[in-house]
């Protein structure tokens, strides 16, 4: 399962890697694709997993998720 996750307040690479690291220590989550240029996720999923966890985990990062 993959989902995209539209973030606000990445600004480079070091913002992508501190996103990253907080989608995959979810543990449902298998990988994360971020960009800052682009202010997306795409999250691989190994099971369903609930959205605000996801939306959670990037906040307390630092970061806001628009949808």
């Amino acid at each position: 399962m993959e989902i995209t996750l539209n973030i606000e307040g990445m600004m480079c690479a070091h913002c992508e890697a501190r996103v990253k690291k907080a989608l995959e220590s979810v543990s449902t989550v298998r990988s994360a694709v971020v960009s800052h240029e682009t202010g997306t996720a795409i999250v691989l999923l190994g099971e369903e997993t609930d959205a605000a966890v996801l939306k959670k985990a990037v906040e307390d990062a630092g970061y806001k998720v628009i949808s």
